[in-house]
């Protein structure tokens, strides 16, 4: 039976609720399951508090709170700025300030000068709403801000449809998956791809709380999200990684997987993980299909709608020829509508004839599959006239059963312009022996890749610098700080 106009929250659409066509189980998180009734009368309260309101900042942990806040903001067609709730002062400050938000929906950090509007769990509202504008901002996203203070994305609503419908296509995603992830709540991986999705999809959704293995095997689901670390621990756990054999889908995102973690996943759950590329701007643009091939260390060919293009610090085209190195540029429906109150820093963002610059450099092969090398400001390396990719000898680096983390960088370098530098993290070793390892990953580099690729150096470290999204801070390693 079909009800009425699609919605961007499609499965709660008022009509089916009425209609008694219920989802028992369409959210469950925080220890708390709501049934699709429960989300549309309680997030339709929340939206009857705010529907005067043009943007309210959310306190994204990972609760009913957040989703009923969400969801009936979406209802009202008030915009959300979702807050990381570890955020420091100077972020918040910023955050806040920037988007203009006028008040706090459900919990609030203390001190906080804005007004607090409560979200009632318990409350139930039956009010019907016109559905809002699809070009009016549904999200302000704010960036991690790697390269100053965080900007702020503006997503609309068109635009998470038409990215959410794509990725419905890639992975066959039906209602009758169950959605399990237990990923943060206050950007796309998250909360565009894991809360909405299922909403819009109409698949229920498990939040685990924490991302661990236990969690993700005792909760039974079809599709699972991750980031390369959950898989990580995952393949680390293997009584937990066998139960996930009985899944349909392992999707990862947000960081490249490394080789070796998706080979592990292949052999203790009998499936090869799905990986894909977006970005808080373009959302998922690139994606393996769930009925195509699937090659570890690249992120498949476009999803419905999108384009993509390789260009040269000229503009030039770069072949699409599996190894040539060039700037990625994309096109698409489910594109962003520009940094918030950030006029130049969007037009610079755009070339003149339409494409968005995403700053990563990646590689296409003949058939359309890509490989993302890294960011152009910190992945591309010039050394000695070769462009070398950060990622690709990262991949190799990870190889090495030695070698737990890596992260590879061009350091200045009189005779070769940069040179090549690897910093790692290497398993349970130290002293001489980590001393005596340096040049067999070397060699190890240089057997795989063309010699010119090697680490010209190697440091082992603790730890890899990282920010608060788990991305490791380049800038810091090329530093020195």
């Amino acid at each position: 039976m079909s009800f009425g106009s699609p919605l961007l929250l499609r499965s709660l659409n008022p009509l089916a609720v009425a209609a008694g066509a219920d989802i028992p189980d369409a959210v469950t998180i925080d220890g708390t399951t709501l049934s699709r009734s429960d989300l549309l009368g309680a997030a339709t309260s929340v939206a009857e508090r705010v529907a005067r309101a043009d943007r309210v900042a959310v306190l994204a942990a990972p609760t009913v709170t957040t989703v009923l806040a969400v969801v009936g903001c979406l209802i009202a067609g008030v915009t959300v700025v979702p807050v990381p709730p570890d955020s420091g002062e100077a972020e918040l400050a910023h955050i806040l300030a920037d988007s203009g938000a006028q008040a706090w929906l459900g919990e609030a950090p203390d001190g906080t000068g804005l007004p607090v509007v409560p979200v009632r769990v318990h409350a139930r509202s039956w009010h019907t709403y016109s559905e809002p504008d699809p070009s009016s901002a549904a999200f302000i996203l704010y960036t991690s801000g790697t390269t100053g203070l965080p900007k702020g994305v503006i997503l609309t609503r068109r635009a998470i449809a038409a990215g959410l419908d794509a990725l419905a296509d890639a992975w066959s995603w039906t209602a009758s998956d169950v959605l399990v992830h237990g990923l943060p709540l206050f950007h796309v991986h998250g909360l565009i791809l894991g809360v909405l999705g299922p909403l819009r999809v109409g698949s229920p959704l498990i939040h685990t709380g924490k991302p661990t293995p236990r969690a993700y095997a005792q909760a039974k689901g079809t599709l699972y999200f991750g980031v390369p670390t959950v898989w990580s621990r995952v393949v680390e756990d293997p009584e937990s990684a066998r139960h996930l054999s009985k899944a349909r889908l392992l999707v990862s995102g947000s960081a490249p997987l490394p080789v070796p973690v998706f080979e592990k996943l292949r052999e203790l759950t009998g499936q090869s993980p799905v990986e894909r590329y977006g970005m808080s701007e373009t959302m998922i643009t690139l994606s393996t299909r769930a009925d195509g091939e699937r090659r570890p260390g690249w992120v498949g060919t476009p999803v419905a709608g999108v384009r993509t293009r390789l260009r040269d610090e000229t503009g030039a085209p770069v072949p699409h020829d599996g190894e040539s190195i060039g700037g990625l540029q994309v096109s698409g429906p489910m594109l962003f509508d520009g940094y918030l109150n950030r006029p130049e820093v969007t037009a610079e963002s755009w070339t003149e004839d339409g494409w968005f610059r995403t700053g990563d450099v990646a590689v296409i092969d003949a058939e359309g599959f890509h490989r993302i090398v890294g960011r152009e400001s910190v992945d591309l390396i010039k050394s000695g006239g070769y462009r070398i990719g950060a990622g690709e000898v990262e991949t190799v680096l990870l190889g090495h059963p030695a070698v737990a983390e890596a992260a590879v960088v061009g350091l200045p370098d009189d005779d070769l312009g940069q040179r090549v530098v690897a910093f790692v993290v290497l398993r349970g070793m130290s002293g001489s022996a980590a001393d005596d390892i340096e040049s067999e990953i070397i060699d190890h580099v240089a057997q795989q890749l063309s010699v010119h690729k090697r680490p010209r150096e190697v440091r082992v470290l603790t730890a890899l610098p990282r920010n608060a999204m788990g991305k490791v801070q380049k800038k810091v390693l090329a530093s020195g700080n």
